[in-house]
């Protein structure tokens, strides 16, 4: 094989056919529930010699799932995930600029789609070289899938404790409930475990876990009487 045929495998045909791959999975997967993740595979091998260790995760569609618990992770992850293209740019400059000023430490920013990426298409590692392909991810799921797709995909997969992802499992094997049947307090409880689902609790709540819920309360009320008073102002013109 020549050297120049080489060169064309490597730097033309394979990242073309990674490329398309990519491009036809997600495609897929805007129709077809994603099964078992890299992160639940990785969960599993983690958690392999404990003792009764076992994937929970059922599938229910975005309509079966709270609308509390929906408003409660988009308050609580991403505020503007209906606005953005799947990154907050604004939230990274303004992390770049505080890290700059102060050292403080540089977090992901990471919005829903970012997390939807992770947790489907990468096994969700610390290491910052993992923002090249999730980013890649992010930037497919956008393009292909809806919004409410992205959604329903990331209530799907999340977190939410050991061995436990989902809404809906969470929704029982914290609340013995549907994810449907959540009221607001659960919801909210459940939305502000998720950027540590293997340490906090929603039954077994920190004092920081308390603001933290307290906080999205406020904001899902105030969010309420908001709408309550645009209905009321557009019923009186």
């Amino acid at each position: 094989m020549g050297k120049d045929r080489l060169k064309i495998i490597l730097l033309v045909k394979i990242p073309l056919a990674l490329v398309l791959f990519s491009a036809l999975l997600v495609t897929l997967l805007r129709w077809v529930p994603p099964g078992r993740t890299p992160v639940m595979l990785k969960r599993a091998f983690q958690f392999r010699q404990v003792d009764g260790y076992r994937t929970d995760q059922e599938w229910v569609s975005l309509e079966d799932i709270s609308p509390e618990l929906i408003e409660a992770v988009i308050l609580s992850e991403d505020q503007k995930f209906y606005s953005h293209h799947g990154f907050d740019f604004g939230a990274i400059r303004t992390m770049w600029k505080a890290h700059r000023r102060s050292g403080a430490r540089l977090r992901g920013c990471s919005t829903i789609s970012q997390q939807t990426a992770k947790n489907v298409f990468t096994f969700g590692t610390r290491a910052w070289v993992r923002k090249i392909p999730e980013a890649w991810w992010t930037i497919l799921i956008e393009l292909i899938w809806r919004k409410d797709r992205i959604l329903e995909v990331y209530l799907n997969v999340a977190e939410w404790g050991r061995g436990c992802f989902g809404a809906e499992a969470a929704s029982k094997e914290y609340y013995g409930v549907s994810a449907s049947e959540l009221d607001c307090a659960q919801a909210t409880s459940l939305a502000v475990c998720l950027p540590r689902p293997l340490v906090d609790n929603p039954l077994n709540m920190s004092p920081e876990f308390r603001k933290r819920r307290a906080h999205i309360l406020k904001e899902m009320s105030n969010n309420k009487n908001k709408t309550k008073h645009e209905k009321i102002h557009k019923n009186t013109d």
